[in-house]
């Protein structure tokens, strides 16, 4: 067997609860290695620019459709095109925020796109699972919900 070119800096669940601390959120992430960009649920999503810079606001919940909305205003990090896992594909903004797994932080780029209908507010994509190794058979191995 190969080697790792890396040495993991943990192993991680199908799914974990990750804090995004700038943004006082804690969230129930999926891990999807399938995707290359982090997903963060939002609604209201609006861009704009003030004081020559470009900015985002947007709405999300934690929780589901029920739980209290949280409002944010955030510097915009990116417009990409993503292709979802049916196909289509559609442009993102795209923001950057620390992101915190167990005892672990990092920076990570979220793309904000409406995910009320999924199980998960959140999905981490194999750019945030940089020297992470994912076990498809756990699940919260860095904290339970």
């Amino acid at each position: 067997m190969k080697e790792l070119p890396y040495a993991p800096r943990a192993v991680i669940g199908r799914r974990e609860m990750v804090t995004l601390p700038e943004m006082g959120l804690l969230l129930c992430s999926k891990v999807d290695t399938g995707a290359r960009t982090s997903a963060l649920h939002a609604e209201d999503i609006e861009s704009f620019e003030e004081g020559n810079h470009l900015w985002v606001s947007f709405t999300t919940r934690s929780g589901g459709p029920n739980t209290p909305p949280h409002v944010f205003r955030m510097h915009l990090h990116d417009r990409r095109k993503v292709r979802s896992s049916n196909g289509q594909e559609e442009w993102r903004y795209v923001i950057r925020t620390p992101l915190r797994l167990g005892d672990l932080e990092f920076p990570v780029e979220l793309t904000l796109t409406d995910r009320r209908n999924m199980r998960h507010p959140m999905l981490l994509g194999r750019r945030a699972l940089r020297r992470l190794l994912v076990a498809p058979g756990a699940a919260f191995l860095h904290g339970e919900p």
